[in-house]
């Protein structure tokens, strides 16, 4: 495939683990060298942080950064490191707090942490950011978006809890048993069924249920059958009209629960654009209550279908059901969410500052609104702002409108989500796996979820 002058230069190339190794240290020391860099010229960041153990039982923490370059908002993971000790919210600061320290990055330059509820994380006294506001009393943190609307779904009455709970021991009598699991999947080859296995439950990921209820319920009659040839007394549970239709009703609000999340989860996402999500969703379930109070299932599409297919005339049972959960889902995400239904208007100009009438409802002084006015009356700014992201926009007109940028990067570098450290520790289990349990993953991990190119003429 190669000549000889191209197959002694290639012999040459150094491949002993060890050379791997530097070298792999070195680029993943460049790329967190750039971005440190580049928060150095900014004097602004945000952080996002989650910490999971690994395969080995070790405790991993990843920290992502959002800083803005000269064009744009940027994101890229910071650091991964293992915690030696216990992960405490003393540990967690230690090891942050020794990287801002090596790095030469200041906490005074930190607008925002963003991470899940846990107690080692926000607690008052010993919490990460307690010892965060040590540093920086104006540190802002925001609980993860989407790990509070998960914690929200999970509350239901007892009938529907227990539903779930029924239809996930139903499906670990089969997939969870070898044999059954086989005899299952040729009785439905048998049958011509669609699908041929059914999916397993899991607390952590965060679509698991809506996934296995759509399942369970596609392959009622296949399961049902061979729970009745295995005289197994889940069989009855099928021939119950009533368990039916609430299966089938948590099928169909998972999977609204299912959209919501996916559409939360992504890329360069912050809080002005997820809680519009959110709010949307919860006037969703005002008008679904709405629905169900006269007795109409329409807006449960599955639900609609099987009670025409079952010709079941009376829904009260079900109806009076799905309104105790429906009410008790929108209070739930109401109390995790106190501020999104008081519609504040005071951000819309970041989003749009050429929207009429903006600038009324702006909360800001007379002289920065009169430099809004400017802006918004501006025609050659509004046919840029049509072809740029709004992060760009307003680093485009930073040099003419410097408070106005500066107050919107505040609003639009924080995360709303800690969706980066979850691709991260799924792209963990991926390098650092049962067979290699004892590999050092940091510099793996940051070459990986980077896309910041390595400026491999230093090396």
């Amino acid at each position: 495939m190669f000549d000889t002058k191209t197959a002694t230069a290639l012999q040459s190339i150094p491949v002993s683990n060890n050379t791997i190794s530097r070298r792999i240290e070195d680029i993943a020391s460049d790329i967190v060298m750039q971005v440190i860099e580049q928060i150095k010229l900014t004097k602004m960041f945000a952080l996002q942080l989650d910490e999971s153990m690994d395969v080995s039982g070790e405790a991993q923490v990843i920290v992502f950064v959002r800083y803005q370059d000269c064009s744009d908002i940027r994101e890229n993971i910071l650091f991964c490191q293992n915690l030696q000790s216990r992960t405490t919210g003393e540990e967690l600061f230690k090891v942050i707090d020794k990287f801002f320290a090596e790095g030469g990055i200041l906490w005074d330059w930190c607008l925002s942490v963003c991470s899940d509820g846990a107690a080692a994380l926000t607690g008052k006294n010993n919490g990460l950011m307690a010892w965060i506001r040590k540093k920086n009393p104006k540190v802002k943190w925001l609980h993860c978006i989407i790990h509070r609307q998960a914690l929200a779904s999970k509350r239901m009455n007892a009938h529907l809890h227990e539903t779930l709970n029924e239809a996930v021991k139903v499906i670990n009598f089969i997939k969870a048993r070898p044999l059954n699991s086989r005899m299952f999947k040729l009785l439905c080859q048998e049958m011509g069924s669609e699908h041929q296995h059914l999916l397993l439950h899991t607390e952590v990921r965060w679509l698991s249920r809506g996934k296995i209820l759509n399942r369970l319920f596609e392959l009622r009659q296949e399961v049902h059958m061979f729970l009745l040839e295995q005289k197994s007394a889940f069989s009855s549970l099928f021939e119950n009209q009533d368990w039916v239709c609430r299966l089938v009703y948590l099928a169909d609000i998972f999977d609204k629960l299912n959209d919501l999340n996916l559409s939360m989860q992504g890329f360069r996402t912050d809080e002005l654009s997820l809680n519009p999500k959110m709010c949307a969703f919860i006037k969703k379930l005002e008008f679904w209550l709405k629905k169900v109070q006269r007795n109409s299932v329409s807006v449960f599409p599955t639900l609609d279908k099987f009670a025409d297919d079952s010709e079941i005339d009376n829904l009260n049972t079900i109806c009076d059901c799905i309104r105790e959960h429906l009410t008790k889902l929108r209070d739930e995400l109401v109390s995790y969410f106190p501020s999104i239904m008081n519609q504040d208007r005071t951000q819309d100009w970041i989003q749009n500052p050429f929207v009429e009438d903006v600038t009324s409802s702006s909360g800001l002084s007379d002289k920065l609104t009169e430099n809004l006015i400017e802006l918004a009356s501006d025609r050659a700014l509004e046919l840029k702002f049509q072809n740029v992201t709004v992060s760009q926009f307003w680093l485009e007109v930073k040099g003419e409108y410097k408070e106005l940028s500066e107050i919107t990067m505040s609003a639009l570098l924080p995360f709303g989500s800690t969706y980066l450290c979850e691709v991260s520790f799924s792209a963990m289990s991926l390098i650092k796996t049962k067979h290699r349990n004892r590999l050092s993953v940091q510099n793996d991990l940051i070459i990986a979820v980077s896309d910041i190119e390595p400026r491999l003429i230093i090396f």
